[in-house]
This record gives structure tokens, C-alpha cells and sequence, in this order.
């Protein structure tokens, strides 16, 4: 099990404070939803969190080991991570590009073993890309490719998995299937987190959620407690119909708040 916790974490890009005194800590066992307008610092956080943007001030500790003490072989095999908006640069076949979700746990020169075969094979099976195995990477659609990064970070076999826009480009059939396993992956023990837009989906799917804006940590808590009507006037400038329904609760933005 991995637990990651940070204490008055601030970030700034280049002159724009990106994350101002964030505090909180996060435990397997839960999908935790990172949610909030665009530039809020959503991906910001995460990134920060795995030692990818520089900390100005403020603690983040994996494992209640300081981050700046572990190296990044140790991090990658405790944490997979699948940025937003990956762009493919070489004509790897899906199989290929999902084994090399691997790397972290193999010695140089190294080749796979039939039990890293076996958690490659799992991983595309459980993103839906089995049938793309033999299809060349850069020639997928933006939803295909998507899914095979996926698959590429649940290949790591981390304990932790943090993705950042999982959703984009996706269907919505893939959308609902991608949710449900990452709600699989955090109930069977993992640590996940995810960075999301779509309100619906966090609301319904995750067990709790982090709501950023401007920087700053403006609620945490379960869905229900965060996506409150004053809540989302204010951080995103909407109105929206909340309400509980068959299977959770339904979030729909319905209009922009009228300027007074």
C-alpha cells in the first residue's frame, strides 16, 4: 500500500502561484477525484506530488518518506502515472508500447518474464485494447490511444495509480467502463487518483473529491458534500440540477450565473 501526504504545498510557474499551502493526505482504498475550473492546478498538484514541478515551499511525503529522498526508479514502482495528453512519437506496436509499462521493475538489458507477459496481457484486457494488440501505436484513434496509455500505466502493477483527464477522447461507453475500473482498482486496495472535468462522472464514481480553484483547496470531502449549488456557482460559474438518481447522484451544469 502506498500513502502520499503533503503540508502546506505551494508551486509557482514561472511568475503564477499554481498551488498555494495545499494540505492533505491520501490512503488506499478510495477513488479520490481532483476536480476544479481550467488553471485551477489540478494537474499542477499531482504532478507536484511525484516530484515532476518543483515544490516553492511546503512537504510531500510518500510513505512518511520525504520525497526529495527517494529516487525516481523507486517512485515510478510504487506510483503509475498517465499524464493528460500523451503524444506518441514511435511506430510501436500497442503490445510493445503496454510492455513498457514495465520498465520500472526490470534491470538493464533485462527481458520480460512470462510473469511480466501475464500482467501485460491483463492490463489490456482489463483497458479493452486485447483486439488493438497487433496495430501500430501511432496509427490509433484518439479514444484507442487513450486506452492503450492506460493500459500502459496499469501494466506497472503499482499500488498506486494516479491519471490525470482518463476520460478524454473517450466514447461514452469507455468513459463509464474506465470509471469502473478505476473505482475497481481503488476498492481492491489501491491508491487512485484522478483528475476529472466531468462532474457527472466524478459525482457518481468516486468516493471522494478535491475541488481546486485558483490554486487552492477549496473543499474535500464525499461528491455529494463537495458539489454543492453555491459551490459550483462560485468556483465554475454555473448553475446546475443536483439530485440523487438510479445508481448516485446526477450532476447537470444547466446555465452560467447571471452577472448582477
Amino acid at each position: 500500500m502506498v500513502t502520499i501526504a503533503c503540508h502546506g504545498l505551494s508551486v509557482r510557474l514561472g511568475r503564477h502561484p499554481a498551488l498555494s499551502g495545499v494540505d492533505l493526505s491520501l490512503a488506499p482504498g478510495q477513488l479520490v477525484g481532483i476536480i476544479g475550473p481550467n488553471g485551477a492546478g489540478k494537474s499542477t498538484l499531482i504532478r507536484a506530488l511525484l516530484g515532476l514541478a518543483r515544490a516553492d515551499s511546503g512537504q510531500v511525503r510518500i510513505d512518511g518518506q520525504p520525497l526529495a529522498q527517494l529516487d525516481r526508479r523507486a517512485i515510478a514502482r510504487r506510483i503509475a502515472y498517465l499524464p493528460q495528453g500523451q503524444v506518441l512519437h514511435w511506430p510501436l506496436s500497442v503490445e510493445r508500447l503496454v510492455a513498457l509499462g514495465r520498465l520500472p521493475h526490470l534491470g538493464p538489458y533485462s527481458r520480460l518474464s512470462v510473469e511480466d507477459a501475464a500482467i501485460v496481457e491483463q492490463a489490456m484486457a482489463r483497458a479493452d485494447v486485447l483486439p488493438l494488440r497487433d496495430r501500430i501505436a501511432t496509427e490509433l484513434s484518439g479514444g484507442e490511444r487513450a486506452r492503450v496509455m492506460l493500459a500502459r500505466a496499469l501494466a506497472v502493477g503499482a499500488p498506486a495509480l494516479i491519471v490525470d483527464e482518463p476520460l478524454a477522447a473517450l466514447d461514452p461507453g469507455h468513459q463509464i467502463d474506465v470509471m469502473a475500473l478505476l473505482a475497481a482498482q481503488a476498492h481492491g486496495g489501491a491508491l487512485v487518483v484522478a483528475v476529472l472535468h466531468d462532474l457527472a462522472m466524478a459525482a457518481r464514481r468516486c468516493d471522494r473529491l478535491l475541488l481546486l480553484d485558483q490554486g487552492r483547496l477549496i473543499a474535500d470531502g464525499p461528491p455529494m458534500a463537495v458539489l454543492t449549488a453555491d459551490r459550483l456557482a462560485a468556483v465554475y460559474g454555473v448553475t446546475a440540477r443536483i439530485e440523487q438518481g438510479e445508481g448516485g447522484p446526477l450532476i447537470l451544469p444547466t446555465g452560467r450565473v447571471k452577472s448582477p
